[in-house]
């Protein structure tokens, strides 16, 4: 295995794991029902980013030139940051676990991807729009499938605006991952990058938290899925998502994570007892086909003359 190779599976790896981790955080959400969707996004996110920030405090520094150079994006990934959590989960409670999840993050990979067209004028190849359609019918599915389950118990009122604030958490989601990257591009630090850019966007948080956390403290249950918010998908999942997404484009790693729903909705069923009916689960299985089409290698035949010119192996690579 090439050492590019090697580079791009320890990406993709990375990035699963994140995918995992984001997963369980619909589900562990329903576990403190009396605190907000606002301040379980406060605690999380804002939570998650401060330690984060706190990990790298002593890098951070050591990069402070080119992060005062980068400003823009830095500024504007933490604000994206501090929108992502508070317009997630209020989609997964206004339009349930499976819907706000899927919703969210599987809108993420196009606006990633028009986010890249426009800024940085790259086009994507044939098999990652193959793969990402695939997963988008996935995850219509997924919607038609979970929406279907609400009216019939009639409690659907709350599913479009759940989706339309799932539709801007995905674009916030998108935005932070691409300028986290320019950063890096940059010659910033992946933990760098995510602890100064999560880091501000956790301190945003701060003021909602201060507001709207004191449910946290009610119980012992409830300060512990605010622990666990903070600790583990978002300070552990994003850690691992920085380092994936140091290796991969942006748009590439937003598409990886749409197992994210698969295991978001999976984790509903077992655990908070949501009926997936089939259409739901047909939906889960073109999401995976969507995550073989984007992460197997590609083999391609090359002329003796470009052997020497690396090229990444992605099935999603971005080229200008």
């Amino acid at each position: 295995m090439t050492r590019q190779a090697n580079e791009r599976f320890l990406g993709i790896t990375a990035v699963f794991v994140a995918a995992i981790l984001w997963g369980t955080t619909g589900t562990a959400a329903t576990f403190a029902p009396d605190v907000s969707a606002i301040a379980i996004g406060a605690v999380a996110m804002g939570g998650g980013g401060l330690m984060q920030a706190l990990l790298a405090g002593r890098r951070i520094l050591n990069h402070a030139s080119i992060l005062r150079e980068q400003w823009r994006y830095l500024l504007l990934g933490a604000i994206a940051v501090a929108v992502y959590p508070l317009a997630f989960y209020g989609s997964m409670r206004l339009a349930g676990v499976t819907i706000g999840t899927v919703v969210s993050i599987g809108s993420a990979p196009l606006l990633s991807a028009l986010i890249e067209y426009r800024l940085e004028g790259l086009r994507l190849t044939k098999r990652w729009m193959t793969g990402a359609g695939l997963g988008l019918i996935g995850m219509l599915l997924l919607c038609l499938a979970e929406g279907r389950g609400h009216a019939l118990a009639g409690t659907g009122s709350g599913i479009i605006p759940g989706a339309l604030l799932g539709l801007v958490a995905g674009f916030s989601y998108a935005l932070y991952s691409w300028t986290a990257r320019r950063l890096m591009q940059a010659g910033v630090a992946s933990r760098v990058a995510m602890g100064a850019t999560f880091g501000i966007g956790g301190l945003m948080l701060m003021p909602v938290l201060l507001i709207t956390g004191a449910p946290l403290l009610n119980s012992w249950t409830n300060a512990s899925v605010g622990l666990y918010m903070a600790l583990v998908p978002m300070l552990l999942g994003y850690l691992c998502f920085g380092h994936g997404l140091a290796r991969l484009p942006a748009s590439t790693a937003t598409t990886i994570t749409l197992f994210e729903p698969v295991v978001a909705a999976g984790l509903a069923v077992v655990v908070v007892g949501e009926r997936l009916p089939a259409l739901g689960w047909a939906g889960i299985v073109l999401i995976l086909a969507c995550l073989v089409c984007i992460s197997l290698p590609v083999r391609t035949a090359r002329a003796p003359e470009a052997a020497a010119a690396p090229r990444a192996g992605m099935s999603c690579d971005i080229n200008p």
